[in-house]
């Protein structure tokens, strides 16, 4: 194979090593959750209490396992995070967890077929000065018919995921040399059914 003009970090996360949380797992992971909840500026906004908590498939970069999670509240907003951990001979240690919040939900857009939530949890260093943000994105596809989906930068794939429970978890690198992630839902025949990018253009 050839020498690649792409030479960026890819698929430097390890893949799920568990089922979707739950018992005194998920309560615990629901702890410091809530925590960064009430560390929330809503700016105002009254945000209502929380509905329980949908958690997402475990990613684990640079020693550090992310969990994301995301819940509903009663007026009508929704809360997205992660809890992330170091994984040691004694359980997980070392907690933190971050939190914000949205008026955007899917409810209200139809026309989105992937709902996705993206938190920049570190920096990669390129050539030539460049760096990329590794990005973690979490969602969920609004279509029927997936089975896995990517993070592709510039057509390179960089992350890969199953569907667990219809919800997903990637790692990789955004914002490179002004390429930007761009999710795509793929079926089992794979066939690509639904395609996001990250890129947001600033308003005004």
């Amino acid at each position: 194979m050839p020498p690649t003009d792409r030479f960026v970090i890819s698929f430097a996360a390890e893949p799920p090593q568990e089922t979707l949380p739950y018992g005194r797992w998920a309560n615990t992971l629901a702890e410091h959750f809530r925590s960064a909840c009430e560390q929330i500026d809503t700016e105002g906004a009254e945000l209502g209490d929380f509905e329980e908590i949908a958690w997402f498939p475990d990613r684990t970069y640079a020693g550090r396992t992310y969990v994301p999670g995301v819940t509903r509240t009663a007026g009508g907003y929704e809360i997205f995070g992660y809890v992330a951990f170091r994984e040691g001979s004694g359980g997980p240690s070392e907690f933190a967890a971050s939190a914000d919040f949205t008026s955007e939900v899917a409810d209200e857009n139809p026309d989105w077929k992937l709902d996705l939530n993206d938190e920049v949890i570190a920096y990669w260093r390129g050539e030539e000065g460049n760096s990329a943000d590794i990005t973690l994105v979490w969602g969920v596809p609004l279509i029927p018919g997936g089975a896995l989906v990517t993070a592709e930068l510039a057509n390179l794939a960089v992350d890969q995921c199953e569907l667990l429970d219809e919800r997903f978890t990637l790692i990789g690198p955004d914002n490179y040399r002004q390429d930007f992630l761009e999710i795509k839902l793929w079926d089992q025949r794979g066939q690509e059914l639904a395609r996001e990018s990250l890129y947001v253009e600033e308003e005004g």
